[in-house]
């Protein structure tokens, strides 16, 4: 490059290093430029020399300016007046670098740990035989459950738990396995449940599966194999010598009732049933059994399942000596101990090796949780009635995980007493013995008990359900507590329970008739032929899905409400839960989380006559109170003055207030949450407090 002044013609010639690759600037060849005259190399210099001087002597008389050489540029850049602002904001960029990377470590390293799905949604249970039929067969299907997803989208469920759909015999309405890896014909193909998964997560729904590991079918292949003694399946079961006049090794009994104990012609043995007789015991001591339900949990969980529930899992394990249990009565004749109630279960549940056997369950499952967004929940199911201490055991140790949850069947009993008092009871036998840190549940109805509109009665569903909603926790809804649905009335020539048909009384079809979708034929639980496997309802005309859509106050609308504000608010989801005050009729607690400026009141009234509360007591309350949600939709928006809070029977108020004053800090016995979390309003985060 070269610069011409403006006053001359001379020209600046580049600056070449090694003059003997340059041309000669007469356009002689490099040899004659070499071998010029020492005289002319230096008075060339000297004349390069006086360019350069002017060059820059030129150079310092302008100004910068666009498109400018590189030489001019350098010049300027090295002057203090660029050269330090251009330093200063450098290491302000290094600087706020810094502090946003701090920044974001603090944030995550303060910030407590997110819900998982299992968390944020309530579970709701299917009974697919009672779902929906899409084939006019009478009995619910796969390709039904899929026909009516929507709904769980319309309630904003996101988890849902299906009970068995396995290839049975149906001796125990699938609870009686004959293959694993099959889905029985009776509700559709492997096909059906491969597109109603892959629809469901298309949907962000979660699919969890029934798991029966404590007993088979006797028409499954291994029990078919152990009958004849092969060699790989012959203690798959449980077996024990006896003979076919008096086969009763001991005096254990079903949970259906007699024996537990049936002798095998084939064998020449008698085999453990804790269930029916056509659910033979698998003998999970044996090492190539707990191989094959390993690989089956790997099968299902391959395939995409979100979670199991683990059926029955305190009957998984027995004593090997098999000596008599204890009587409740020892003064009873022995010949009369018929029932599961007439004996203290100190050889059949809950055996040493039981928790081995969950905790090995979930580390397997806990291989598929390691795929982002892909956490495989476990639940586990023991009714262990008063001994709560073994039901917490489910929930593992702070070292080694079990399940999520096990399933709380406490609030099952909210018919044998309506009063806040018993509300409150039964609520604190799983708050206070739950182990810290550890996720609540609740559950007040399933197909193996009465529906709690029946039991309760219709006029309390609406309170159920909003303690069920407002409860710290996972809430389970079994189908049709949406709506209010009732118990059936079931003939005896009707019953197709297998417990119903050993004792009428016990049957359990009651609660597991046609979910009611609307007021059409069957309905609308099957509108191509008029079969149903139980009858529908009588109310099914008033009681259903769609009328209740069209309706602002029914239950459906009020359950799509609470659920919705469950998951908004975060002072429900996830905040303080602290007992206020319980009397005979009424139950109330609080939800709030520190540093939020709401918080949220509940007033149930479970009693059989209206009651008048008076808070005045909580000076963190507000004088005044505005209910957000009442059970009765009149009294939605209406004040009331915290010494005279007003509900009727079967009524449950939500109401929101606003203040600054924790109830928690100081009545903390009286409070609990499972991981502290406090709000950031600056920055509208939550972070660990």
């Amino acid at each position: 490059m070269s610069l011409k002044k403006d006053t001359g013609s001379m020209e600046l010639g580049e600056c070449v290093r090694n003059p003997g690759y340059q041309d000669g600037e007469d356009g002689g060849s490099a040899a004659d430029t070499i071998n010029a005259d020492p005289g002319e190399k230096r008075e060339s210099t000297a004349v390069k020399l006086d360019a350069d001087a002017a060059a820059a002597e030129y150079y310092t008389q302008l100004k910068p300016y666009a498109g400018m050489p590189k030489e001019v540029l350098l010049l300027y850049s090295s002057q203090a007046r660029y050269r330090v602002p251009r330093e200063i904001l450098f290491w302000l960029t290094i600087a706020s670098m810094l502090a946003l990377v701090a920044l974001t470590v603090t944030v995550i390293a303060l910030s407590p740990r997110c819900l998982s799905w299992w968390q944020n949604s309530p579970v709701y249970q299917i009974y697919p035989r009672s779902f929906r039929d899409s084939d006019g067969d009478g009995v619910g299907d796969l390709k039904g459950i899929q026909e009516q997803l929507d709904h769980f989208q319309y309630l904003n469920i996101k988890s849902v738990w299906i009970s068995p759909f396995y290839r049975s015999p149906m001796k125990d309405f699938g609870y009686d396995v004959e293959d694993f890896r099959s889905i029985d014909p009776l509700f559709g193909t492997m096909q059906d449940f491969d597109e109603l998964l892959a629809e469901m997560h298309r949907l962000g729904l979660k699919l969890i599966m029934d798991f029966i590991p404590n007993h088979t079918s006797d028409r499954h292949r291994w029990f078919n194999l152990s009958r004849i003694r092969d060699p790989q399946y012959e203690d798959y079961y449980i077996w024990t010598d006896c003979n076919s006049t008096a086969p009763k090794p001991n005096n254990w009994v079903s949970v259906f009732g007699n024996s537990s104990w049936t002798y095998d012609e084939v064998r020449g043995q008698c085999y453990l049933h804790q269930f029916l007789k056509e659910q033979p015991d698998l003998n999970l001591r044996n090492p190539h059994v707990r191989k094959e339900i390993i690989d089956i949990i790997h099968f299902w969980l391959g395939k995409g399942v979100d979670g199991f529930r683990m059926d029955a899992v305190k009957h998984l394990l027995e004593a090997s000596h098999l000596r008599d249990e204890p009587q409740v009565d020892p003064n009873k004749p022995a010949e009369s101990v018929t029932s599961e109630w007439d004996l203290h279960h100190d050889y059949t549940t809950s055996q040493l090796g039981l928790h081995d056997l969950l905790r090995d369950w979930r580390a397997e499952m806990d291989i598929y949780s390691r795929e982002a967004g892909k956490y495989r929940f476990m639940v586990t199911e023991s009714y262990d009635y008063h001994e709560v201490d073994k039901t917490m055991m489910y929930y593992g140790t702070p070292l080694v995980r079990e399940s999520d949850f096990p399933f709380n069947f406490y609030l099952l009993d909210l018919p044998q007493n309506t009063s806040g008092l018993w509300v409150q009871h039964l609520v604190h036998l799983w708050m206070g013995n739950m182990p810290t840190g550890q996720w609540p549940n609740w559950v007040v109805g399933n197909h193996d008990r009465p529906r709690i509109a029946s039991s309760a009665g219709q006029a309390y569903i609406r309170v159920i359900n909003m303690l069920l909603l407002t409860l710290p926790g996972t809430p389970t809804t079994y189908y049709g507590e949406e709506i209010g649905m009732e118990n059936i009335n079931v003939t005896e020539s009707q019953i197709q329970d297998p417990a119903g048909k050993y004792n009428a009384s016990a049957s359990r079809d009651p609660q597991r008739s046609p979910m009611q979708w609307s007021g059409d034929m069957n309905a609308g639980f099957n509108n191509k032929t008029n079969t149903t496997w139980l009858p529908v309802h009588q109310n099914y005309r008033s009681i259903n899905v769609a009328a209740q859509k069209e309706d602002e106050g029914s239950v459906l609308a009020q359950y799509r409400f609470l659920n919705t504000l469950r998951q908004s608010e975060l002072p429900l989801h996830r905040g303080w839960f602290c007992y206020i005050h319980a009397d005979a009729s009424v139950f109330s607690y609080l939800r709030e989380l520190d540093g939020l400026d709401h918080a949220f009141l509940m007033v149930l009234n479970f009693g059989k006559d209206s009651a008048l509360t008076d808070l005045s007591f909580v000076h963190e309350l507000p004088d005044q109170l505005k209910v957000l949600m009442s059970t009765n939709q009149l009294n939605n928006g209406k004040l009331f003055q915290k010494s005279s809070i007003s509900t009727e029977a079967g009524e449950g108020l939500v109401i929101q207030y606003s203040t600054h004053t924790r109830f928690n800090p100081n009545h903390r016995g009286e409070c609990y949450i499972s991981e502290k979390a406090c709000y950031l309003r600056v920055m509208d985060i939550l972070y660990k407090c």
